[in-house]
């Protein structure tokens, strides 16, 4: 299985690149894709309705302000979403946060901190829930637990 970090704009890479370098340290293929909830919401249908199909097992979502994608990514797939707010809008990011966190019952999105550390821990995220079926990503998830959780 691989993971499609999905982002809302191209200036979104700097930060969603540590999960792809994260998600690679644990042996997970992964692909990044921009597409805008906003200015490309078919192409963002588009991924979701097929996602299962081209070999994907799980969905890192990212964007800032309004931060809409990650909740109409859960909206087109039933695969584990995992939403990473962006700074962009107010300090910190937190409308982003509050617009992935509130998703209404039903349309689940993981939620993680804010930038850099979200995008590293939706990483982890994905590794222990591949590691449930893959011998090989949880023998690095306990190498990575035994280097003090870094890699």
């Amino acid at each position: 299985m691989k993971v499609l970090i999905i982002m809302g704009s191209k200036t979104d890479e700097s930060v969603m690149q540590e999960s792809s370098n994260w998600l690679n340290w644990f042996g997970i293929e992964n692909n990044m894709v921009v597409a805008s909830a906003h200015r490309n919401p078919d192409k963002v249908r588009d991924l979701m309705v097929h996602a299962r199909a081209n070999g994907y097992g799980a969905v890192i979502a990212a964007a800032g302000m309004a931060a809409a994608l990650p909740g109409v990514c859960s909206a087109y797939t039933s695969l584990p979403v995992l939403g990473v707010p962006l700074e962009g809008g107010l300090q910190g990011g937190i409308d982003a946060l509050y617009s992935i966190v509130q998703m209404p019952a039903g349309l689940p999105v993981g939620t993680l901190a804010v930038g850099k550390a979200g995008a590293r821990n939706a990483a982890v995220l994905c590794a222990r829930m591949f590691a449930l079926s893959n011998e090989t990503v949880a023998a690095r998830l306990e190498e990575f637990k035994a280097n003090e959780y870094k890699i």
